[in-house]
């Protein structure tokens, strides 16, 4: 893949970015939508991809398709030395000490239950505690809820201000001789704040308290460091940082992972079988039951590969630069109140309208070819804090450009006309 580079067009470009020639890489955004240019702002939920992560994985299903680890003909040997092969670029991507510390699984819900079920079931009694916080996604909750209802532990849970800030200064109080975890998001998928997870790693690393951090909404807009962090897991998912549905990645340190029993059973998980006794692979195998989607796996490392090829500092300094002009401009709208105003936002615009649901706001954005979410983003606690059944969200990815938010605004001034 080429590097972008550039000088910056009129489309929104900052001087190093060229984001003309980089949306030229998605096929998907050159289509119309209800005859009108698509403006694509459901980043959050899910990412476009890139022409090199779909020639990826056509290229696996095309040119090698075959299962991996275990097979001797050359198609097997190729598609395990690029599964492998990806493995070592996502070591790369958030600076693991380790390829064995790299889990892959189905996305980031499948990481976090992973965590939740093997770390829980060998750590986890009755009487301990999981410190979450009030900005969780739901499988940042439930996990950990099910988790209680079978062993008896409690969830203690950070509160947030009315700005959608983490109120840090809350946690130190709740860690205690019960405390067995911290689990917290990065940025949180329906306000867009960014968490100090390098502050809250150091006030549970003096009392010896694991972390784990839901990192699916940081991976695209942030350049991630595990060890800098410092914390214990890390999770996130391809589909989110322009690579396939279907695939996710665990970060567990080393030492976690030679104690934490397996998650599942069966095929490469096990060095051993007999009717008596199981002897488990080495990690990271020993959570990687069955046959894992493979072309995924491989077309993460191809996303990969895009990011590198491109001015990742640069792009997400467009990227900031488009989402605090998204964030003045819905601001100057009469009747719309932006839900949370963090110090520090990534990706995420959240708002409600006066008198208008954000499904009905969605709709007619849809009718306009403007892309975006509407709903609790399977984050209710956070609606719940705001006294909103709902919220409308725009999701920006270094591929927007200040253009797809003047027609975001247009669209949201058509919803006005509509609602009077």
């Amino acid at each position: 893949m080429r590097a972008v580079g550039g000088t910056a067009r009129a489309r929104g470009g900052t001087a190093s970015f060229d984001v003309e020639r980089v949306r030229r890489d998605f096929p998907v955004l050159r289509q119309t939508v209800h005859g009108k240019p698509l403006v694509y702002l459901d980043n959050a939920a899910t990412s476009q991809k890139p022409q090199s992560v779909i020639d990826s994985l056509a290229r696996y299903y095309s040119e090698f398709n075959a299962n991996i680890h275990r097979g001797i003909h050359r198609l097997s040997e190729e598609a395990t030395r690029a599964y492998e092969h990806a493995r070592s670029r996502v070591r790369g991507f958030i600076n693991a000490a380790e390829d064995r510390e790299i889990v892959f699984v189905r996305g980031t819900t499948e990481a976090i239950n992973l965590v939740a079920h093997s770390f829980g079931r060998a750590f986890v009694k009755p009487g301990d505690e999981i410190v979450l916080t009030a900005m969780e996604h739901h499988s940042n909750i439930v996990p950990w809820q099910i988790l209680g209802e079978q062993t008896g532990a409690r969830l203690r849970v950070v509160p947030i201000d009315d700005e959608g800030q983490l109120m840090i200064e809350e946690i130190e109080p709740m860690l205690t001789g019960k405390t067995r975890l911290i689990a917290v998001t990065h940025v949180s998928n329906a306000l867009g704040t960014v968490n100090p997870i390098a502050r809250i790693a150091q006030l549970a690393r003096r009392r010896g308290i694991p972390v784990l951090v839901d990192g699916a909404q940081a991976v695209p807009h942030k350049r991630v460091d595990v060890r800098a962090l410092d914390c214990d897991f890390y999770a996130f998912s391809a589909h989110k940082m322009f690579g396939p549905t279907g695939v996710g990645i665990l970060y567990a340190r080393s030492p976690w992972l030679e104690k934490m029993p397996p998650y599942q059973g069966g095929r490469s998980m096990i060095s051993l079988v007999t009717f008596e006794k199981t002897h488990y692979a080495q990690p990271p195998y020993k959570f990687e039951a069955g046959t894992p989607d493979i072309g995924g796996g491989i077309a993460l490392g191809a996303a990969i590969d895009y990011l590198a090829s491109i001015d990742f500092d640069a792009a997400a300094a467009h990227e900031h630069e488009v989402l605090a002009y998204g964030a003045d401009r819905l601001a100057s709208i009469k009747g719309l109140r932006l839900i949370g105003r963090p110090r520090e936002r990534a990706g995420v615009l959240s708002f409600v309208l006066d008198g208008v649901h954000p499904h009905d706001i969605g709709t007619i954005l849809d009718r306009e070819g403007v892309a975006i979410r509407a709903g609790h983003h399977c984050a209710m606690p956070i609606m719940q804090r705001y006294g909103v059944p709902a919220t409308a969200r725009a999701s920006i990815a270094f591929y927007n450009t200040k253009e797809d938010i003047d027609a975001l605004v247009r669209g949201i001034l058509k919803v006005r006309e509509v609602f009077g």
